[in-house]
């Protein structure tokens, strides 16, 4: 497989990926057009910054399967067009989180001590000690936006200065919130009028795009400093130039950009703002981790496993995917047979988890029986990663269950469609050391019986002589029956049925002669 690296990553990345015999092309700086051209001969494509991988790159790369950033934020990916046409979009989010932090306190002591214009006053031959007098940590408070990986290390940073931390995150808990010493608040109008400092970790969303604006920067104290090492337009460029430039605020440190990069802006020039070209991963460490971080991320999404960052797809934690990953591909051959028994489009589908299972998110397997449904009614390439797009655009509707009732099994998962008004249905358990897929509900009827690549199944009055003129037909059809197994009427109805795994494929002509034999409720050829 071939993997075109479009931004310069760390040897120890490379050195990784060729190591595992994969073909890698280093080819950084390359235009839009020139990366149209040549990205579907690549199934993987890696970035930092950079390159923009946009819509025309990813519909132009018929064989890409992956796209790796190394680094955090994925601005430059287009991640919709990559979810449509089945592509894995992945970061390394944990590579540079200590550089991101430390930059963060570089940034936050140099606009507290006024290092940088003490440097620049000296630098041109100056001695002007009284003119850069500047504050302590110690004592101070610290608004953090955004408590997640480098909001932490931040705050465990700020904590050992002796600062009384605030912050603001609405899907932190006020238990993870009270180990790190944090004061959580639900709003910025609670915290901007308490901060001497302010630090964003949030990500750019349309959340957060211009955050922090005029009516914003009127509450902060006039002492306040602020500090983006996160991202771009969080914060309204005009409102803080404005701010720093009327004493609002005493001043302001910068690492991100909205455009990047950045030679001028209304920022630039003042006093009181200190700039830095985006330098939050630029240490060596962080560029190393990044570069094999996303090498072994890139490779295990080649080899067709789970990618830990997948952005594009639903995350787990790695208990949970010991748990569930064994029902993917079960899950996924359930809702192809779903998908015949139908007959017809399914446009609502219930997927719902029992047992042990059902202590589990069952998205991904909701998600896999979606693969199955469309893989087998259409010709898109359809995976973990755009499975649930292309049932929005087809119309499907998934409902996801859980239930701790006990089924006999340990954990099983059922399936029910409707097509056109009429219920499907069908449930699956994983049995023995290897987790062999059983079918173990038909329609409401009770089996036990592992798909094959030809199975048979048909309802019929019960009565004497079935089977008999069952056998006949197939055996005169040169069908071998490999294993079949019946179930009685249920319900004490007179309706049983019988699935047969078979070792030919079943013509119509040959399901013409049964449905004529007696009377058939339902045949039903399955082809997997």
């Amino acid at each position: 497989m071939r993997i075109l690296i479009a931004d310069k990553i760390s040897d120890k990345g490379i050195a990784s990926l060729r190591d595992n015999g994969y073909d890698v092309d280093v080819n950084t700086g390359l235009p839009e057009e020139e990366i149209i051209r040549i990205i579907a001969d690549y199934d993987a494509i890696i970035i930092r910054s950079a390159t923009r991988v946009t819509r025309a790159i990813i519909e132009a790369g018929a064989n890409l399967k992956i796209i790796g950033r190394a680094g955090v934020g994925v601005d430059n990916v287009d991640v919709d067009a990559a979810t449509e046409q089945g592509i894995i979009v992945c970061n390394a989010p944990t590579s540079n989180v200590i550089s991101a932090a430390e930059q963060t306190f570089a940034l936050m002591l140099a606009s507290a001590r006024k290092t940088a214009q003490a440097n620049a006053s000296m630098q041109a031959g100056l001695w002007e000690r009284s003119k850069f007098s500047g504050n302590e940590l110690y004592g101070k408070t610290l608004a953090i936006f955004g408590l997640g990986r480098i909001g932490t290390l931040v705050a465990n940073r700020a904590a050992a200065f002796g600062m009384r931390l605030i912050g603001y995150d609405p899907y932190i808990s006020p238990e993870r919130a009270e180990a790190l010493g944090v004061t959580v608040y639900d709003s910025l109008e609670e915290i901007l009028p308490q901060a001497d400092f302010i630090t964003v970790h949030l990500p750019k969303t349309k959340e957060t795009i211009g955050m922090f604006g005029p009516e914003q920067f009127a509450m902060m104290k006039p002492t306040a400093y602020l500090v983006n090492a996160a991202r771009g337009g969080i914060y309204d460029i005009d409102a803080l130039a404005e701010a720093a430039k009327s004493g609002k605020i005493a001043g302001a440190a910068l690492d991100v950009y909205e455009k990047e990069p950045c030679t001028d802006s209304p920022v630039h020039g003042l006093p009181n703002v200190i700039l830095a070209p985006h330098l939050g991963a630029s240490t060596k460490e962080a560029q190393d981790r990044a570069g094999e971080q996303i090498a072994d991320f890139v490779m295990a999404g080649l080899r067709g496993e789970m990618v830990p960052t997948a952005l594009n797809v639903s995350q787990y934690d790695n208990d949970v995917l010991a748990a569930i990953t064994p029902y993917v591909s079960a899950c996924e051959t359930a809702g192809r047979m779903l998908s015949q028994l139908a007959s017809d489009s399914i446009s609502a589908l219930q997927v719902k988890t029992f047992g042990e299972l059902a202590a589990f998110d069952p998205q991904m397997l909701g998600t896999a029986v979606l693969m199955g449904i469309i893989g087998e009614t259409s010709d898109d390439k359809v995976n973990l990663v755009n499975a649930n797009y292309l049932a929005d655009i087809k119309g499907i509707h998934l409902d996801l269950a859980t239930s701790e009732r006990r089924t006999g099994y340990t954990s099983m998962v059922r399936l029910r469609g409707r097509a056109k008004g009429k219920d499907v249905e069908l449930a699956l358990t994983l049995t023995g050391d290897e987790g062999d897929i059983r079918i173990v509900d038909i329609q409401g009827y009770k089996f036990d019986i592992m798909p094959s690549e030809n199975m048979l199944i048909m309802q019929y009055v019960d009565g004497p002589g079935r089977m008999g003129k069952v056998c006949s037909i197939l055996g005169d059809a040169h069908i071998n029956i490999a294993r079949m197994e019946v179930c009685d009427g249920k319900d004490k109805s007179d309706i049983a049925t019988v699935v047969f795994n078979i070792d030919d494929p079943c013509t119509e002509s040959v399901k013409e002669k049964l449905a004529n034999a007696f009377d058939l409720h339902g045949i039903w050829y399955i082809s997997l």
